[in-house]
């Protein structure tokens, strides 16, 4: 088991929106003002800063106010820790898939070599 300062599910929870995951993908290029990360959506400018809130919860997210520009960024290591997540299932199985391969492989090769038994004709 994975064990990260953010807990995993605040990041999966933050990434269930379309709209934070545009918001994100947006991020991952660079760092942008809470109006550059508005213009996309037909949302209130309210609406946006709800959205940014529940990125900042999750780590995802963090932002810094310069007078009255509010800025975001991403924060490459908590989203590390879906990546980390995935990968870690994905080897799992990659292992059992591998497992299950070479018997099936050993089951085929027993089939052709056939029971020695029949005869023709």
């Amino acid at each position: 088991m994975l064990h990260h300062s953010v807990p995993l599910d605040l990041v999966f929870q933050a990434l269930s929106d379309p709209a934070r995951r545009s918001m994100v993908e947006r991020l991952c290029r660079g760092p942008a003002s809470v109006k550059e990360l508005a213009e996309p959506f037909d949302m209130s400018l309210s609406a946006v800063v709800q959205h940014l809130q529940v990125l900042e919860a999750s780590g995802l997210v963090q932002s810094e106010k310069v007078g009255r520009v509010r800025t975001c960024r991403i924060q490459p290591a908590v989203l590390r820790t879906a990546e980390d997540w995935f990968a870690s299932r994905r080897a799992h199985w990659e292992h059992k898939l591998d497992r299950l391969a070479g018997y099936l492989a050993r089951d085929d090769g027993k089939k052709e070599g056939g029971d020695g038994g029949s005869t023709d004709g």
